[in-house]
C-alpha cells in the first residue's frame, strides 16, 4: 500500500455543501447507495475532515450560510 496522499482543495462554499450532502449521505443505508464497501472509509474520512474544520457547521445561522453558498454554486440560467 502506497503512503502518498491526495489533498483536494475546496471552496467555503463548495466545502460547506458537500459536508451537508455527506452527512445526509452516512445517515442514510450506504449499501444501498454505495455499492463498493471499500468507498464507505474515504466518504467517512472526508466527511469528518469538513466536519473539524467548517465552524459553519454549529453557526446558529447554519441553514442560511447553506442556502447561500448553495445559491452561489449553482450555474446561472
Amino acid at each position: 500500500m502506497s503512503d502518498s496522499q491526495v489533498t483536494i482543495r475546496l471552496t467555503n462554499d463548495e466545502a460547506l455543501v458537500l459536508s451537508h450532502w455527506l452527512e445526509k449521505l452516512r445517515m442514510t443505508d450506504l449499501r444501498r447507495v454505495v455499492d463498493d464497501p471499500a468507498v464507505w472509509a474515504p466518504i467517512h474520512r472526508i466527511a469528518g475532515t469538513l466536519d473539524t474544520t467548517l465552524p459553519e457547521l454549529f453557526a446558529p445561522d447554519y441553514d442560511q450560510r447553506l442556502e447561500a453558498a448553495r445559491q452561489r454554486l449553482r450555474p446561472e440560467e
